[in-house]
């Protein structure tokens, strides 16, 4: 395995493990199953809108890592599957966690509990930390904290698979993922991916809310 990954492949190995555990009945998943998966509009930051290319190459660059596999069976289709649990033979609450950094970015252990809560239930945040301590304790490790932002009272984690400084920017991602090959297609679609992007924005605070009002229920 040589690290670090590319945006891209943080993405596809995200939505693999995503999808293993939320809709295991379509699990391994085909190409195309895959690229929706890494464009969903939802539970992702930033919103990609990537081209069936671009997961493809990643695909051949992560299974060159021994991170993916092509998926054996009687489907004339060729379906995909990830190999982090032989490689790490992670638990099920570390994934649920590590699933959310790869698809989401770095996160308060709030937001982690409340964002993987469809793939596993965490009591309490005492639960999250200990899931975040062990990422951290791997050799290598596989998450660190992040220096707390002024104003915030919990401190962010990020996953490592990309390296250890903090994410690339929503623009440098869109440079990344763009496919256009004229300019105006390009700022379309950049100006869509900033909508989407708000969209979700404005979900995760509608998430926190909640997770407010919960306090006086």
């Amino acid at each position: 395995m040589t690290l670090p990954l590319s945006e891209i492949e943080v993405r596809v190995l995200g939505a693999l493990v995503e999808k293993e555990t939320t809709t295991p009945e379509y699990y391994p998943l085909s190409l195309n199953a895959l690229v929706n998966a890494c464009n969903q509009k939802s539970n992702r930051e930033p919103v990609m809108t990537l081209q069936e290319d671009a997961v493809r190459h990643a695909l051949r660059s992560l299974s060159e890592q021994a991170l993916v596999r092509s998926a054996g069976g009687d489907s004339r289709v060729p379906k995909f599957e990830h190999r982090l649990n032989e490689l790490f033979n992670f638990h099920r609450h570390e994934i649920a966690v590590l699933c959310v950094l790869l698809l989401r970015g770095p996160q308060t252990p709030g937001e982690l509990r409340t964002r993987a809560e469809r793939m596993y239930a965490f009591e309490d945040l005492e639960s999250i930390h200990a899931a975040l301590n062990l990422l951290m304790r791997r050799d290598p490790p596989v998450a660190k904290i992040l220096p707390r932002e002024p104003g915030t009272k919990e401190s962010r984690y990020m996953h490592l698979f990309s390296g250890d400084s903090v994410p690339a920017t929503l623009s440098n991602v869109e440079r990344v993922a763009a496919s256009a090959s004229n300019p105006e297609s390009e700022r379309i679609q950049i100006l869509e991916q900033q909508v989407s992007q708000l969209k979700s924005e404005l979900l995760a605070l509608r998430e926190q809310f909640a997770d407010f009002q919960k306090q006086f229920q």
